[in-house]
């Protein structure tokens, strides 16, 4: 049985793990914020369309897979061993990533990249209550935390416009290579290793993990071929997958004595809403994520590079939002307060992404953004700053865990659904919008929105069209800008479910807690 350790309790020991841990924030944040941006150009370039949503859903499929698997693993062994190996997985598929030939190549290897990630969530935030276990302490030392996911919010976008734009997409994923060697040494060397239970480890429910990610996948795929027409049995099989996987699950769950999923927290009255509301926050999140670059390039004519700087500011309010809260909520009577005021931010974002258009000012549509983030800022840390004052310590892993991967679930079905509204809304648009200009000729060159991100393609379509192909991709621009403010009154349509989600979360007060004595003194530092 692996020794219990305390956390560190010295001012540099506790600095220094931190640091390992704001390193590897740092990789993930900079991962998720750069390829957004980078997205429409490298579906242009590696031509597939059809796997826009893939290149998203793949990475958060497996890390919803991942997810409670090492969260389980992190409380009963202990996390650290598992932060390394996610760091050298991350590192690796990041590589893969920018070699990819293909888009197939590319979601395979963003799929790779997803185990890293899911690993990386599962035990990083996780660990940052096992180094501060007093919720008041914490918070103030999570400025560094979120100044690090700033930093790499502050500079993703406009790094991954810039780099797409002068240097090739590909860049975007080598990036993470030289941070991944520094966050590997900073925790191999600082981070300590702790855990909390003192009983030996219990065996890990693989059943139950195959089933997750049997019913995940099938509902993914599912989601995936609906807006292509397929014939009604390709369309039952993935839908009777889920459905069964599901009902498996559920029942092995009951019978399992160390289940992936406890189902006991979906029942409890103070994190089952904070879950709920996690997934709906994942959804909406990802939703503007994604498809907010795709509005600003394709719909609004935009470069990769002034995409980013107008979506730099939603990721970096994030980190204000978070610093704003880490001030306020301890001093709030009821901290429950604040998630009121971080949903009426990002609704507020919401809505004036419905209302933008191509002549939108500049300054109105930073301001949007900026929303959004303080919203999100205000939202996501309160829910698992609740989460981790109400679990037991010995399920803080799996409890984190669970959080994290509701929220990577919604954004999984954000960005796929959003993605085949976009896509169904798009084709059938340009297709009505040519045949009242009485030039159904060129609905097939059309009906792909690449041609409105790859200077090469719109070229070739203005050499082919002549004098007519300026009206027409400007129709199809209006198009496209139509279809995502669909998708975001869709988005807009969930936040009433997250503010009734809202108002089911229990009071929560955020109680002082005193750090543990070690149960066994050596080796608490760096190994």
């Amino acid at each position: 049985m692996a020794p219990v350790h305390a956390p560190p309790t010295g001012f540099r020991a506790r600095l220094f793990s931190l640091l390992g841990l704001c390193f590897v924030l740092i990789m993930v944040a900079l991962d998720q914020t750069v390829v957004g941006t980078a997205l429409p150009t490298v579906v242009a370039e590696l031509h597939g369309f059809d796997l826009y949503a893939w290149v998203g859903t793949s990475y958060l499929l497996t890390s919803v897979i991942t997810v409670p698997i090492f969260g389980r693993l992190g409380d009963e062994y202990g996390r650290k061993n598992f932060i390394l190996v996610a760091i050298v997985l991350f590192t690796l598929a990041s590589m893969l990533c920018g070699l990819s030939q293909s888009m197939l190549q590319l979601v395979l290897a963003r799929a790779l990249q997803g185990i890293g990630g899911g690993m990386l969530v599962a035990t990083t935030f996780a660990s940052v209550p096992d180094l501060f276990p007093d919720p008041h302490e914490r918070l103030r030392w999570q400025v560094l935390f979120s100044s690090s996911f700033g930093l790499a919010n502050a500079i993703g976008p406009s790094l991954g416009g810039f780099l797409t734009e002068y240097a090739g997409w590909r860049w975007v994923f080598y990036v993470n290579l030289p941070v991944g060697l520094v966050s590997l040494w900073f925790v191999w060397r600082y981070l300590p290793r702790i855990r909390h239970s003192e009983h030996p480890p219990g065996k890990l429910d693989w059943l139950g993990a195959a089933l997750l990610a049997l019913a995940l996948g099938s509902v993914q795929l599912l989601v995936e071929w609906l807006p292509q027409h397929r014939a009604l049995g390709q369309l039952l099989t993935p839908g009777v997958v889920a459905v069964v996987a599901t009902a498996g699950l559920l029942w092995w769950e009951k019978r399992c004595p160390h289940p992936i999923l406890p189902l006991d927290m979906f029942r409890h009255a103070s994190l089952a809403p904070l879950f709920a509301l996690s997934l709906v926050m994942g959804f909406c999140m990802f939703a503007i994520m994604y498809y907010a670059p795709l509005m600003f390039q394709g719909g609004f004519g935009l470069s990769p590079n002034q995409a980013g700087l107008l979506i730099t500011p939603f990721v970096v309010c994030i980190t204000v939002g978070s610093i704003l809260n880490g001030r306020i909520v301890t001093r709030l009577p009821k901290p429950n307060l604040i998630l009121y005021v971080g949903f009426v931010f990002f609704a507020l974002s919401a809505f004036g992404l419905t209302q933008t258009v191509v002549s939108t000012g500049h300054p109105l549509l930073v301001a949007t953004m900026m929303s959004g983030g303080i919203g999100v800022g205000l939202l996501l840390p309160n829910l698992t700053i609740f989460a981790q004052e109400t679990a037991p310590r010995t399920q803080l892993g799996i409890a984190t865990a669970m959080l994290q991967s509701t929220r990577m679930i919604g954004g999984m079905l954000g960005t796929a659904l959003i993605g085949t509204f976009v896509s169904h809304h798009y084709a059938s648009g340009v297709a009505d919008a040519l045949q009242a200009a009485q030039a159904g000729q060129w609905t097939r060159a059309l009906q792909d929105p690449q041609i409105l991100v790859n200077p090469d393609s719109a070229a070739k379509f203005i050499a082919q069209a002549g004098s007519a192909a300026a009206p027409l991709l400007q129709a199809a621009r209006e198009v496209l800008v139509e279809a995502i403010h669909g998708g975001q009154y869709v988005v807009l349509a969930m936040m009433l479910v997250a503010l009734f989600l809202v108002t089911r979360v229990p009071d929560i007060k955020l109680k002082r807690r005193s750090v543990t004595k070690p149960v066994a003194p050596a080796a608490q530092g760096a190994e």
